[in-house]
């Protein structure tokens, strides 16, 4: 394996693991969406997965979990269920794609190698899934902000929710996501078709030479 594929791979696995804890940390953040109101200046609101959190500006902040499951919207469910199937991919993808990395000594032969291309890839790809799954709840969450903010029946004086930090880094972590699986999967592409060494191309070279000169004999 050159050099080339083997930066590849390197580069998609450090993104790989950078993306899926920045999709742990949108989870776990209370920052989806946040709201301030003109009646209270010098307080604002945080709404995350878990909790919501009340933000005052003498640096004081309490959160509060939420009380019942079933009592949450449709988007905090669908949200929860998305982005914990996200995480669990993605976690999947990188204990598969571990032992199929070159730089990991394990399973040299033939049959060994084309075994870890197999692994690499199938890691490659959980990499896209976990990156689709994860940018579905937090692109669901800003249209819903955005119908919200801009819905014409609400009146002006009413406060409404607008993006919060999550939302970027969900952002990032899901397009990281998917960039990671892309390299890994370019990776061993490329790597399938490997240059011969130079000592079995001269010979391949010389055992086609002496059957030439064999048939020029018999002729």
């Amino acid at each position: 394996m050159d050099t080339l594929t083997c930066a590849l791979e390197l580069l998609g696995m450090l993104v790989y693991v950078g993306a899926w804890l920045c999709a742990l940390a949108t989870t776990i953040s209370p920052q989806w969406l946040t709201m301030s109101t003109e009646l209270l200046p010098v307080e604002s609101y945080e709404l995350g997965l878990w909790e919501t959190c009340v933000v005052q500006d003498v640096g004081g902040l309490e959160c509060r979990a939420y009380d019942s499951l079933l009592g949450l919207s449709t988007n905090l469910k669908l949200a929860r269920i998305l982005m914990c199937a996200s995480l669990t991919v993605g976690m999947l993808g990188i204990l598969v794609a571990i032992p199929g990395l070159y730089m990991i000594k394990s399973c040299k032969d033939h049959e060994g190698s084309r075994t870890k291309k197999t692994l690499t890839i199938i890691g490659g790809l959980l990499g896209m899934v976990s990156g689709v799954l994860c940018l579905i709840p937090v692109s669901y969450m800003a249209h819903s902000a955005v119908l919200h903010f801009f819905d014409d029946t609400i009146p002006d004086v009413v406060p409404r929710w607008e993006f919060g930090g999550a939302l970027f880094c969900g952002w990032a972590g899901g397009f990281l996501l998917i960039v990671s699986g892309l390299l890994l999967v370019t990776s061993c592409l490329r790597s399938q078709v490997e240059p011969q060494p130079v000592v079995q191309q001269r010979y391949r070279a010389m055992n086609i030479d002496v059957n030439f000169r064999k048939r020029s004999e018999y002729v």
